[in-house]
């Protein structure tokens, strides 16, 4: 039996390849899988990020001066065939009517949204569900049309009725620049390359999942989905096999035990609604949407409106 990284308080940290230790989770055992695979970019080794990184943090070297890129393990062409084998295996420890939220590339030469996408309705036999958008905002000058999104895919597990906790009937398949705190990320150098927002994470575990379920990161990176999770009291396993990110992982969870007390009380409780700026339209969708929006990160402190 493979032995935990790291395990406390409902949250387990496998530090090792997710093609050997995911098959030894039993069936039907998660009640949502919620990942950010590597994308097969190659980011972050010898690319245009690891030139920002370098100029923005007044580092001098040039381009061939800098030693270490943060190269993402099996970020190449290897990836492809990964993520696939992965969504059999998500399908396979998926709980029925659970999901899968794979987080996806946005646009560029290589249709990789569209090749997983298929891939994904392939593994859950025609039970692919959504391709949210996750608009990050302006992004700048650049080369050509710049990739100001990204996509998240969602395949849904048959035997059930999806397991979807929102009320408001009003969820968009958009996340807008800003919504619900979601924010995108300039990765600095002590940071994943790709680090996406605990926001943007928490938003899929509270859409799916209820208080004490179990969420599966087989591609965890630094640990944000399992950040999300202890703050919105999910139990969560996650998997990484560079154990320099599951040590990041480990010292951002118990940041969370140190500094803050993670807000369990969902059933009961909706988060004040926060006026627009002025000058800017409320989308149709509003910031509170109809879920239980739990407090996450900045928002730790706001005043809550509880139900009768």
């Amino acid at each position: 039996m493979i032995e935990p990284y790291y395990q406390e308080d409902g949250i387990t940290i496998y530090c090792g390849d997710c093609r050997d230790i995911l098959p030894t989770f039993p069936d039907k055992s998660f009640d949502l899988v919620l990942t950010d695979p590597p994308y097969g970019h190659n980011n972050n080794n010898g690319d245009m990020a690891s030139h920002r990184e370098a100029i923005f943090e007044g580092r001098k070297e040039t381009y061939n001066e800098i030693e270490e890129f943060r190269p993402i393990a099996n970020d190449g062409k290897e990836a492809n065939e990964i993520v696939r084998w992965f969504f059999g295996e998500a399908k396979r420890v998926l709980r029925a009517g659970g999901c899968c939220c794979c987080c996806c590339g946005g646009g560029g030469p290589d249709p990789q949204f569209a090749r997983w996408s298929l891939w994904l309705d392939e593994a859950f036999e025609n039970g692919f569900k959504h391709m949210i958008v996750w608009d990050k905002g302006p992004m700048g000058m650049g080369h050509h049309y710049r990739r100001s999104y990204e996509t998240i895919l969602v395949a849904q597990k048959k035997g059930a009725s999806c397991a979807w906790y929102d009320t408001s009937k009003r969820v968009e398949n958009v996340i807008r620049p800003g919504m619900l705190g979601i924010k995108k990320i300039i990765p600095q150098s002590d940071q994943h390359p790709t680090q996406k927002p605990v926001e943007l994470m928490g938003f899929f575990v509270k859409i799916h999942t209820k208080i004490d379920n179990l969420i599966l990161d087989p591609f965890m990176g630094s640990g944000t989905t399992l950040v999300a999770c202890k703050q919105l009291g999910r139990k969560a396993v996650g998997i990484e096999i560079s154990e320099k990110y599951c040590k990041i992982a480990v010292d951002r969870l118990r940041q969370i035990e140190l500094f803050s007390q993670p807000n369990h009380k969902q059933e009961n409780e909706i988060t004040r609604e926060r006026k627009p700026p002025r000058g800017i339209q409320r989308p149709h969708q509003p910031e509170g949407v109809g879920f239980v929006e739990e407090n996450l990160c900045e928002n730790r402190n706001r005043r809550i409106k509880v139900q009768p």
